[in-house]
């Protein structure tokens, strides 16, 4: 088989940290054009990888005859770089928040439809083992009815994070439209719709922007969801969770609690209402503090679904669905309304 040609539109810190190492480790692929607006960064890591160097996409996307795109730009750029590299025969896998709007998220759907082309968002927490687990056992009935939960992601902020620092596009409204809540609270909206196995219906939305001077977009949220079947909790997004990163989510049921990522050593702990209690060591979550060095898992499956034709794990659509509850929250934040899904 030949390899899959690759091409990552975009290299600040995640397609460093994970787009880049996880396509080069992969056997099927090869990194062949890289393109970034500043040109020092993409001739560096053009030359690392072996591949040529572009600082415009649309040339990019021209010359280089591409199978598949990561497209890993400021989230205002990820509808239009989407459909811009489905147009031109390639498949996406696209960073989250997918797009900026119900609309744009639409079209990026309808353009990789048109052209038969894979379309997937890079919500990586549903390859994460204490996630996959918890959603097993869910779905067997060992948890009984599912009553509430609570998740948050939290952690710092993004100039600890960003190759940019603390003049990174993540705190410019214009270029990131949502701040931790579209960062963070995203990828939990779309662990909680994993894990659950049904869709959100209502959310109220509180956003704020209370930890850090100079910034335009939101840097801690809260929001209550409520399910289809009457589940409630709460998720929560923060970039003011200086002291220590948090990625914990609690689900609790009729016949057990569930802890995830919530203790230093046990990434899933199991309370039963019986009083038996069950600690699984299923190795690290993926941080942001541990140089991102650990496999996420969504290139590989990005990867399987091209040589395999199979549909993405999370698909244009789920990514939607996700997205549309983060739009909903700050929907409701503006409007002081719970606003139905």
């Amino acid at each position: 088989m030949s390899l899959l040609r690759v091409g990552i539109i975009g290299c600040g810190s995640i397609a460093k940290y994970r787009h880049l190492i996880e396509y080069h480790n992969h056997p099927s692929v090869e990194i062949v054009a890289v393109c970034d607006i500043v040109e020092e960064r993409v001739k560096e890591t053009a030359e690392k990888y072996g591949a040529t160097a572009y600082t415009d996409y649309k040339k990019l996307l021209a010359e280089e005859k591409l199978d598949a795109v990561s497209v890993c730009l400021p989230n205002y750029l990820h509808a239009p770089v989407s459909i811009a590299a489905a147009q031109a025969g390639c498949h996406v896998l696209c960073e989250k928040p997918m797009a900026t709007s119900r609309e744009e998220a639409e079209a990026m759907i309808n353009a990789a439809a048109e052209n038969n082309k894979k379309l997937m968002i890079a919500h990586n927490q549903r390859f994460v083992e204490s996630h996959v687990k918890a959603r097993k056992l869910i779905e067997s009935g060992e948890v009984g009815k599912l009553y509430s939960f609570r998740t948050a992601f939290g952690h710092g902020g993004p100039e600890g994070w960003s190759v940019d620092g603390k003049e990174s596009w993540f705190f410019n409204k214009e270029q990131a439209f949502v701040g931790a809540m579209g960062d963070l609270g995203v990828h939990k909206s779309d662990l909680l719709r994993y894990l659950l196995g049904e869709e959100f219906t209502e959310v109220a939305g509180f956003v704020e922007t209370n930890a850090k001077e100079g910034i335009d977009v939101d840097d801690n949220a809260v929001c209550v969801l409520k399910s289809e079947s009457g589940i409630i909790g709460t998720l929560a997004a923060s970039w003011a969770y200086s002291a220590k990163e948090d990625n914990s989510t609690i689900i609790y049921g009729e016949k057990a609690i569930l802890r995830l990522e919530d203790h230093p050593d046990y990434s899933l702990i199991v309370q039963y209402t019986t009083g038996e209690v069950v600690k699984y060591e299923l190795g690290k979550i993926q941080s942001n503090n541990n140089g991102g060095q650990s496999n996420s898992h969504v290139i590989e499956n990005f990867v399987d679904c091209i040589v395999n034709d199979k549909e993405p794990l999370i698909s244009g659509e789920e990514g939607k669905k996700s997205l549309e509850i983060i739009l909903g929250a700050l929907q409701s934040n503006e409007t002081k309304q719970i606003v139905k899904l």
